[in-house]
């Protein structure tokens, strides 16, 4: 059940925003969503940019159980009105997306889905990704692998892959909203193991655009991510 009251409607969304951030943190060891760099918590800096979005409407937080009463908390200490829902997440990442999206508002023709753990995305990352998933139903930013990659079984390599061809995608994924929740359905009900919701779109054949993202849209995972993310904090001011 929503904690917020629903903003009053005019021409309705133009993109509504779920961020996923109901994972257990377990390379974290606490929980990184609350946890804060540049003096504010994760998740606060990441609704930030939402909220300054100018083409998002409304924002639903998808979280653990025992997180909703601190995010919903945080999100009227820090004046963050997008925010409309604070809901319980799934069993997967996938289940957690898919419930998101459910609570979207139907006049949404695009859902972005962002992971609560990137809190230094941008508003221009933002914006040029709906702006491609409005001409093309699915976008997302990616930039180019640096490292060499190579694939390996059993601590054996077996080939070196291309460089060229790979990108490390990063969120918001911006897709039409009834393509996304169609998608995140089928990959349940087929038991399909996901590690982003492009893929749900992938597995029934739609192709996605990438678009040019941000090295400093990194996901907070482990505790070097986090004294990476206090430097981050100083170059990307909070909003």
């Amino acid at each position: 059940m929503g904690l917020f009251r629903r903003r009053k409607k005019d021409a309705g969304p133009v993109c509504s925003a779920v961020v996923v951030a109901a994972g257990g943190s377990t390379r974290m060891g606490f929980d990184k969503v609350l946890a804060e760099v540049g003096g504010r918590p994760v998740i606060v800096r990441c609704l930030q940019s939402f909220q300054q979005a100018p083409s998002v409407t409304e924002v639903v937080v998808v979280t653990r159980e025992d997180l909703v009463p601190a995010i919903a908390r945080l999100c009227q200490d820090f004046g963050l009105t997008k925010v409309t829902k604070v809901i319980r997440g799934g069993e997967s990442r996938t289940h957690s997306a898919r419930l998101g999206t459910l609570e979207c508002s139907r006049n949404a023709p695009l859902i972005a889905i962002h992971d609560g753990a990137r809190p230094f995305v941008s508003i221009q990352v933002i914006e040029d990704a709906i702006a491609q998933a409005a001409v093309n139903g699915a976008a997302a930013p990616a930039v180019p692998v640096k490292d060499t990659v190579k694939a390996a079984r059993d601590g054996l390599v077996e080939r070196t892959l291309d460089r060229s061809e790979l990108y490390a995608v990063q969120t918001p994924q911006v897709f039409d909203g009834d393509l996304i929740r169609a998608a995140l359905q089928k990959a349940l009900d087929d038991g399909a193991t996901l590690t982003d919701d492009c893929a749900a779109v992938e597995r029934l054949g739609m192709k996605v655009v990438l678009i040019p993202g941000d090295e400093r849209n990194i996901k907070l995972t482990t505790p070097t991510d986090l004294l990476i993310g206090e430097v981050l904090s100083e170059e990307v001011p909070a909003l």
